[in-house]
């Protein structure tokens, strides 16, 4: 019988019994965790509310074996909160959507219980973070979080030089197997041609220049979050479900 301590974020909650709740959690050291925190739908319970999906908790996990990812599913038995996230995100439908978006996304990253993602973490942590504070539009919140998930992942995409021959930028022709923009030279039948106003606004997400994005034109905003959905897809090799109900 062991006991462990980290700090994670909420993903789901799902009913368990009468009263417990099976928690699944991101962690900084463990990764993705699945835990039984029981009583927490209790009116009476002491942590029920700080188990909800957005939420950053300290969590104290036991488990029956000398590793956290064993047999059994591990108990939850202390829950601190960091960051209450969610109550700024519930209450906006834009940020709600992109939130859970996110919630989904960070988890198909993360498949393999007790397979560390600290990177991964840290992202979802700051775009919560970012979402919450409401200082930008929540669907190029929710873009920034999927491109840069998916460069930590081994999926980055250019938008300036050529993805397969490195040719200066900037190039025109987008395709989603070959990782962003072509040359001409390189150019691949079915590729998109976006606005070069969108490639810009992709790559000011990918890069963390908020000055650039927010004060680009709605029409950009669009054709840009098509094409980040349609690049998630392709490597993911299916779509995320929260995807369809998020504002654009």
């Amino acid at each position: 019988m062991s006991l462990f301590r980290d700090d994670g974020v909420v993903l789901r909650a799902q009913k368990l019994g009468e009263a417990d709740r099976i928690i699944t959690l991101l962690t900084r050291q463990h990764g993705k965790v699945r835990a039984v925190a029981r009583g927490v739908r209790r009116t009476k319970s002491k942590f029920g509310a700080r188990l909800e999906p957005f939420s950053h908790v300290d969590v104290q996990f036991f488990s029956r074996g000398s590793e956290l990812i064993g047999r059994g599913l591990p108990l939850c038995t202390q829950v601190e909160t960091i960051a209450p996230y969610g109550g700024s995100i519930v209450t906006d439908y834009g940020r709600y959507t992109a939130g859970t978006a996110m919630l989904e996304t960070a988890e198909r990253f993360a498949e393999n219980e007790g397979e560390p993602a600290v990177q991964q973490y840290l992202l979802l942590v700051g775009g919560l973070r970012t979402l919450a504070a409401g200082l930008h539009e929540s669907h190029l919140v929710l873009d920034a979080f999927l491109l840069r998930s998916l460069a930590v992942n081994g999926y980055g995409a250019s938008f300036t030089d050529c993805a397969k021959c490195g040719l200066d930028g900037p190039n025109r022709f987008f395709s989603l197997q070959a990782g962003g923009v072509l040359c001409g030279d390189c150019r691949v039948p079915g590729c998109a041609v976006p606005s070069p106003e969108t490639l810009v606004l992709l790559g000011a997400l990918l890069s963390g220049d908020w000055q650039t994005a927010d004060t680009c034109e709605p029409r950009y905003w669009r054709e840009g979050s098509g094409l980040v959905a349609a690049y998630l897809q392709w490597h993911l090799e299916r779509g995320i479900r929260s995807m369809r109900y998020v504002e654009k």
